[in-house]
């Protein structure tokens, strides 16, 4: 293994890499990495006690450790905890601003979003939220708005970046999860849990446009680069429905794992992968045919994917 970790690196000095995926092990507390070409781990990273939300800014990945209330800085390149982060207490997803300033962590018993300066490690606010619980805070294309889901909720929390504060709410269903926005930032995809549906938002209004029943227990969101389609994962059924964005219908239903939870697109949109918590995998779906075309063993209980 530690041999092709390093014929990656040699590969990278030269262009030739493929991404790589980052899979936070939440029971093993590692980081598994994927080689995206050979669609096999090339190395395990250490990231805390449970790692949970995951974000990518170059070297460095950000990592949510609940049970420690903090945000681990991983260096990749010296394959180790090169800071750690003391936030509100049960940190989980976690999220990088377009212009790669800034994070934003969502802290579910501190009930607050928390921006930290991704260079210094600065805590730079805490924004309370209404909702109970914030599992995700994700921001728009345009770093204007971060959009909030909490567990003990049914609304989407919207916090005015410039003003750090929140500033709307949106009515949606039960246990909101999962947000993503297309590429262009008009409108934000939310899966509601309990409510096996995903809500379609248009950001300019802060409403919901359309309810999208999706598989049973609908948490995770993934954008495709060209925003023609968005994938929900389906913790339940076991399975990620693919979503038309034009029509706001599903257009197909794929199988993967037990306990599928959050997932991420490599940059040319061709793979999606699929952390499948129950499973201890991850599952990966070729998107040109909607087609699972095999499972990588990563650690106990994998929570989502990150890909750089």
């Amino acid at each position: 293994m530690r041999a092709i970790f390093l014929g990656l690196l040699l590969c990278a000095s030269t262009g030739m890499a493929q991404p790589l995926a980052y899979v936070p092990n939440e029971r093993s507390g590692t980081l598994s990495v994927i080689d995206t070409r050979l669609d096999k781990v090339i190395d395990e990273l250490p990231a805390g006690s449970e790692p949970r939300g995951i974000a990518i800014n170059g070297e460095r990945i950000y990592v949510s450790d609940q049970p420690k209330n903090a945000l681990h800085v991983i260096h990749t390149g010296r394959r180790a905890i090169e800071r750690t982060i003391k936030l509100g207490e049960s940190p989980e997803g976690v999220s990088l601003s377009p212009d790669g300033r800034t994070v934003a962590v969502a802290s579910e018993l501190a009930n607050a979003v928390i921006l930290v300066d991704a260079a210094s490690g600065r805590v730079l606010a805490t924004i309370k939220t209404e909702g109970r619980n914030p599992e995700h805070a994700v921001f728009s294309p345009d770093g204007r708005w971060l959009y909030v889901s909490a567990e003990d909720a049914s609304q989407v929390d919207v916090v005015e970046v410039a003003k750090k504060r929140q500033v709307a709410s949106i009515p949606v269903g039960k246990r909101p999860r999962g947000i993503a926005f297309t590429p262009d930032g008009a409108r934000a995809y939310v899966a509601c849990e309990l409510a096996n549906t995903v809500y379609a938002i248009d950001v300019r209004t802060h409403s919901v446009i359309a309810p999208i029943p999706a598989g049973s227990f609908s948490n995770g969101v993934a954008m495709h680069p060209d925003g023609r389609r968005v994938y929900v994962s389906n913790g339940r059924a076991g399975s990620v429905s693919v979503i038309n964005t034009a029509t706001n219908r599903v257009v197909a239903t794929v199988a993967v794992g037990q306990r599928p939870w959050n997932m991420a697109l490599t940059p040319d949109g061709r793979k999606l992968y699929v952390a499948n918590g129950r499973s201890h995998n991850v599952s990966v779906i070729e998107t040109a045919t909607d087609r699972r075309v095999t499972d990588i063993t990563v650690g106990n209980f994998p929570w989502g994917v990150a890909i750089r």
